[in-house]
């Protein structure tokens, strides 16, 4: 598959993970009763995981800057490829919050994600949420014991699970292509270091951790 049409499945996968997500969060803002904020996370998961089957035969459906960069440090994609990749996955992203911000009446939010605890806390929790999305991704993503046609679902549910529990203290980004466009529309970028180490560290852990007890079950 040649680099053009990875990076355009890409953008797409990315496109549609931050027009689902964040979408739902501008017409909940701007239209109060329309969605329930209960039923956002699942629109996060679910908009990963229809993704994940839509392209992941493609691109390996990363959609997230965090997850190209841990699989190049364990290497199970090429370092070469990550230019295209980022530059895929904030393209699909900012053309997301762009079109939203075109379609939608002027309001508050754009679903930018923010900390409601100090940023070292904050850190933490999208270091820990994204570690436990990266550890999933590389079992159903990379080893071969695990059942491959349940990816999107397992990887879709655990963003859900995420958003879930972190959503209320920091978002649940776990992703700085996903915090970066809306916050470019909000003017809102003060944080932005936290969403980018943040999710940086905890999938760069998950898939060296991962990596060891592949090695140490006796696969490589």
């Amino acid at each position: 598959m040649n680099m053009l049409k990875k990076s355009i499945a890409e953008a797409v996968g990315t496109f549609t993970l931050v027009f689902a997500g964040c979408g739902s969060l501008m017409v909940a803002d701007r239209f109060p009763g329309t969605i329930p904020p209960s039923v956002i996370p699942v629109v996060f998961g679910l908009s990963v995981a229809v993704m994940i089957y839509a392209v992941g035969h493609i691109s390996g459906a990363h959609f997230n800057p965090a997850v190209t960069l841990a699989f190049a440090v364990g290497r199970h994609f090429p370092l070469r490829q990550i230019p295209f990749y980022w530059t895929a996955q904030f393209g699909g992203a900012i053309a997301a919050s762009g079109l939203l911000t075109i379609l939608l009446p002027a309001g508050r939010a754009y679903g930018a994600t923010f900390s409601s605890v100090v940023p070292l806390k904050g850190l933490a929790w999208e270091g820990v949420l994204t570690f436990f999305l990266m550890f999933v991704i590389m079992a159903v993503a990379t080893d071969t014991r695990a059942e491959g046609t349940m990816a999107g679902a397992a990887i879709g549910g655990t963003v859900m699970l995420a958003a879930f529990v972190g959503g209320p203290v920091t978002g649940a980004s776990l992703n700085p292509a996903r915090s970066l466009a809306p916050a470019l529309f909000q003017g809102q970028l003060g944080q932005m270091w936290l969403y980018t180490l943040g999710p940086t560290l905890g999938a760069v852990l998950a898939t060296f951790l991962y990596n060891y007890l592949r090695k140490d079950s006796g696969r490589k």
